[in-house]
């Protein structure tokens, strides 16, 4: 791998065209607040359960009783998971939308963990306690109880919807089957609610742990309405946003310019994505993310794209006035991420389109790295040039091929190429397996883990 040689501006440094961010908290700090309050609310469920339960008597008894325990954190937990995929802005442009998704799937696991073992522990109880089989105590339960055929239907989905997110089914998948799939999740929380109140022990007697549910639900369910459903309609309807232009930027790579009304109140920060669907023919279904590749201040929208698909590919064809639904902006790769004066920016590939955005607009010294396999592959270099000349910025471009020399992603070569690392911020987007070796090498450099700085949308 060589580099091609830096790019410095001589002239006088220009002026950042974003006024430095406002501080925030870091997201290491709103995502462990959030991760408190959540246990918290774990906790509160366990204090529920322990208040209600005056004695244990028996097999039987044990096993309905470990069947409520199990059933009330499941339906905690279902209530959450909602929850953080909700796209609440206040969590999305803090703890991130690539956390909050590895949490939702984490926590997913456990879920139906949860709710497989309340449904088996409250059968097995309930058998042992009647002196009846399990099979037919599992029919008079589903048939016979209010509310509990319908929670067995959601029951089935949900164990359905944890199935196809295995990652060995997952990967047989497309990310728009694999989206809608995830719908049902919804349905089946409908179903299994009611038979929380109409059967749960904890809850028959208890009007304000029959208040705190419901509150707990309605909220989640207002923020799902509101942030993924009404929003995207609104903004749709009001930004009305079209495709202006398409134009080429290097082999296999497009560059999208989208136009519509009053893009500035969008907000849209650099390094942020939305999630696009291009209204046309075959793909008005696909909705994928893709990030910002310049500042959304000219009244239009770009974003970048490699054909790695057949959605990507069909972006190279789109016609001038296509309409686009767009969904966003999401994300928390932007300036607020930032705690230190110098920042790096590591680039890979396509990987270089939110950090364009980012190295035009970050107050302060910076420096962008960017690894490409040749020099065609480079997209966006002249402007990447004319951003490093106006405000007096390093740019360092890595190829395979010959023409300087190398720069490896190790702890060495980013030390000598950048002075003072561990003193930086890094942002970094690539291809995963550039990305994990880039990350290893950054900590071994002495750059705390809270400031590498990566935002992925694998699903």
């Amino acid at each position: 791998m060589t580099t091609a040689q830096q790019t410095t501006g001589a002239g006088p440094r220009r002026a950042p065209q974003h006024a430095p961010p406002r501080f925030r908290p870091p997201w290491y700090v709103t995502g462990a607040a959030v991760l408190v309050l959540v246990h918290s609310g774990a906790a509160a469920v366990i204090a529920l359960w322990w208040r209600n339960t005056e004695s244990v008597v028996g097999l039987g008894g044990w096993l309905s009783n470990a069947g409520r325990l199990t059933g009330l954190l499941a339906g905690y937990a279902c209530a959450i998971l909602l929850g953080l995929m909700a796209r609440i802005p206040a969590l999305d442009r803090t703890v991130g939308s690539d956390r909050l998704a590895r949490w939702h799937a984490m926590g997913g696991r456990y879920t139906v963990s949860l709710a497989v073992a309340h449904t088996l522990l409250i059968i097995w109880g309930s058998s042992v306690t009647t002196g009846t089989g399990v099979v037919d105590r599992t029919a008079t339960l589903v048939f016979e109880y209010e509310d509990m055929l319908w929670a067995a239907i959601g029951f089935s989905l949900l164990l359905a919807v944890g199935i196809v997110s295995a990652r060995a089914a997952r990967r047989r998948l497309s990310y728009e089957t694999w989206h809608y799939l995830h719908f049902l999740t919804y349905l089946a929380v409908f179903l299994a609610f009611f038979h929380q109140l109409s059967n749960g022990t904890d809850f028959a007697g208890g009007a304000t742990a029959r208040t705190a549910w419901y509150a707990l639900y309605l909220g989640v369910a207002a923020a799902l309405l509101w942030h993924r459903f009404l929003t995207p309609v609104r903004r749709a309807l009001r930004h009305r946003l079209r495709v202006a232009e398409v134009h080429p930027e290097a082999p296999g790579i497009v560059s999208v310019h989208i136009t519509g009304r009053h893009i500035e109140k969008l907000r849209a920060r650099p390094g942020q994505f939305f999630r696009w669907r291009f209204l046309m023919p075959g793909h008005w279904w696909a909705a994928n993310p893709y990030s910002l590749s310049a500042p959304a201040e000219s009244g239009f929208l770009r974003i970048t794209v490699k054909a790695a698909g057949g959605h990507s590919r069909a972006l190279s064809t789109l016609r001038p006035g296509t309409r686009v639904w767009a969904e966003g902006p999401y994300g928390a790769f932007t300036p607020e991420r930032r705690s230190r004066t110098k920042v790096l920016l590591v680039a890979g590939g396509v990987g270089i389109t939110p950090l364009r955005s980012l190295f035009e607009t970050l107050p302060g010294p910076v420096t962008l790295l960017y690894f490409a396999r040749t020099f065609q592959d480079l997209a966006l270099r002249q402007e990447l040039d004319d951003i490093a000349a106006a405000r007096g910025a390093g740019v360092h471009y890595a190829v395979d091929e010959p023409g300087g020399a190398a720069v490896a992603l190790t702890p060495e070569s980013l030390s000598a190429l950048v002075p003072d690392l561990a003193g930086h911020d890094v942002y970094l987007c690539g291809p995963p397996g550039m990305t994990a070796v880039a990350r290893t090498a950054l900590r071994r450099t002495g750059v705390p883990r809270h400031r590498i700085h990566h935002e992925t949308f694998a699903f």
